[in-house]
């Protein structure tokens, strides 16, 4: 699919997506429940989409009842299914990550597969880890697809957590679901912390109990018994799919913005941070986040905790006068696209330059132009040429949008609602 976006000025309200980081979570805690859990606000994307999918074929039960998701489990453990199974994880590399030490509580053998950009990124944390938690598994050379057979057996063990803390959610999940006595699950070098803390705050409202000692140590001890019979558990906005819509209100035009949690966990609140640094004009209510055009400086910021602000940052930083610097590129690589090599190259086909340094990304603020770019199948580069096209020279063309799917389908949707034009 092409889009081809031209320059705005715009106006109004939007009600922020749900974040698929908590409804992916909220899907996995609802599968481990015995018992009913009401999902308010669901998410429809493709990654909550593929969330939904794999916890049926784990033996949970889905229907919507009056807009609302419930979903009914018995639980899951070694005994929850007979005969093997298989497993799609479409795109999300959350979903493979979390549901794969999930599934090896069974003692079924279980096949998982993904799609896309998913089979080629890496998985060789399981290879490693995996066999010392007494879980059988083969890989296709450290990718997917994967067999593996259960259950799992939680023990005190020591991972590393430089790659994704994504793999530490599904520990996290898989542990606290089995463990009879207080196990410890040591990280060296956890990146991207405020998402663990999104996790542990999913896992309490559903009766675990997991003592973070300074993102180093998470003592897991066992389940609260107590834990009601039907939980609920509301799906927050999402901060990563609100950033783009907040940067283009700082470039083009006045946006408000409603469903967001101020206080939320989620990595990519820290948006706001960034449009503070820029000169954005900011206004915050109880019910309302409102972002409006100002003059726009430089800024710099360290992004290795939040990786997918990447993107929304370097469309704010091509209207920022002079040279904008932010850190931690290392972590682009095994994402959608190799989106520090993409952003390089979207950009400067829209006369934006782009230096790729150490871990740096540096980028030159100046006069956006018209162009053809390609998402390269990437949701969140298709996000952000697009709110980069508002203030542009003329029109750009993204071929590949559709990639918005994979987790903001309205997206284009939205924007039109606030006066963008084609």
């Amino acid at each position: 699919m092409i889009i081809k976006i031209s320059p705005s000025n715009i106006d109004g309200t939007i009600a922020a997506p749900a974040s698929k980081s908590s409804m992916q979570r909220a899907c996995a805690a609802a599968l481990l429940h015995n018992g009913i859990t009401h999902i308010h606000n669901a998410g429809t994307s493709n990654d909550d989409k593929a969330a939904l999918s794999i916890i049926k074929q784990l033996g949970a039960d889905i229907v919507y009842v009056n807009g609302i998701l419930q979903i009914t489990s018995t639980g899951f453990n070694a005994n929850s299914i007979n005969g093997d199974r298989a497993i799609n994880c479409g795109e999300s590399g959350l979903s493979i990550r979390m549901f794969s030490p999930i599934a090896a509580l069974c003692a079924a053998n279980i096949h998982i597969k993904g799609e896309g950009s998913l089979q080629r990124r890496p998985m060789d944390f399981f290879d490693e880890i995996f066999p010392q938690l007494g879980i059988q598994i083969k890989s296709t050379n450290g990718k997917l697809p994967l067999q593996i057979k259960g259950p799992l057996q939680p023990k005190d063990i020591t991972i590393d957590g430089s790659l994704s803390s994504q793999f530490l959610t599904g520990l996290l999940f898989a542990f606290g679901d089995a463990v009879t006595e207080k196990v410890t699950i040591t990280v060296i070098d956890l990146k991207s912390s405020p998402y663990i803390d999104l996790t542990l705050d999913v896992m309490k409202q559903f009766g675990y109990n997991v003592e973070n000692v300074g993102y180093k140590q998470f003592i897991i001890s066992p389940k609260n018994s107590n834990v009601n019979n039907t939980i609920e558990y509301t799906v927050e906005g999402d901060w990563s799919g609100a950033s783009f819509l907040l940067v283009a209100g700082a470039i083009a035009g006045n946006v408000k913005l409603t469903g967001l949690n101020v206080n939320s966990t989620q990595a990519d609140k820290a948006i706001m941070e960034v449009l503070k640094l820029s000169g954005a004009r900011i206004h915050v209510t109880n019910t309302v986040i409102e972002i409006g055009n100002a003059p726009l400086k430089a800024f710099h910021f360290d992004a290795t905790d939040c990786p997918d602000l990447f993107p929304p940052m370097a469309a704010l930083a091509a209207y920022c006068k002079g040279t904008s610097t932010i850190k931690g590129i290392h972590r682009l690589a095994a994402k959608e696209s190799d989106r520090a090599l993409t952003l390089k190259d979207i950009f400067g086909k829209m006369g934006i330059n782009i230096l790729l340094q150490n871990d740096e990304m540096i980028i030159e603020g100046g006069l956006v132009q018209p162009a053809e770019v390609s998402s390269h199948h990437d949701h969140r580069i298709a996000m952000a040429a697009a709110v980069a096209a508002l203030g542009a020279q003329g029109a750009i063309a993204i071929s590949e949008a559709d990639a918005i799917n994979k987790s903001y389908p309205a997206f284009f949707e939205d924007l039109k609602q606030l006066g963008v034009s084609s």
